[in-house]
């Protein structure tokens, strides 16, 4: 069984190095009571062979480090998507503030606008004509009550017709 601790060991040495006479020996004993094993073993074989044929590619000097340099890296990154209240705080607070200041800044414009327009037309009132005496003002409902349209009188467009 490929879990059991000899055979571990024996694949971790031939990793690294050729297996000795004996080791092969053991190993061939161990396979024979272990059948199951030995589709394991033929692959552990056939992946080691294929490495070794590989060419040594050169390293830089500092290969090391600009791994360890990659894995904290990776280390520090968040694992999928979580909430993170240092950065998520802040940025909603700013967010408030900005919308906050452009709903006073649009309500101050309007305000103004407002201020501006009742200005211009009191302006325009104001320099535009005269205002009238009291004395034209004593008349002035009998004066609106003349300018309603008054209803038609139907008893005299009858006799006329």
């Amino acid at each position: 069984m490929k879990n059991d601790a000899f055979f571990s060991k024996l694949c971790e040495s031939s990793w690294r190095r050729k297996l000795t006479d004996a080791e092969l020996a053991e190993l061939s004993a161990w396979l024979a009571a272990n059948s199951e094993a030995r589709a394991d073993w033929e692959r552990e074989s056939a992946l080691n062979a294929a490495l070794t044929r590989l060419p040594d590619v050169p390293v830089p000097s500092n290969f090391t480090a600009r791994v360890l340099q990659a894995v904290e890296r990776e280390e520090s990154l968040p694992h999928g998507w979580s909430w993170n209240w240092h950065v998520l705080v802040p940025r909603i607070a700013l967010a408030t503030v900005v919308v906050v200041f452009a709903g006073l800044a649009v309500h101050h414009h309007d305000i103004y606008s407002q201020r501006t327009a009742l200005f211009k037309n009191v302006a325009l009132v104001a320099g535009g004509q005269p205002m009238p005496s009291p004395e034209a003002l004593e008349n002035f409902d009998a004066i609106r009550r003349m300018s309603q349209p008054q209803p038609a009188d139907d008893e005299l467009l009858t006799l006329m017709q």
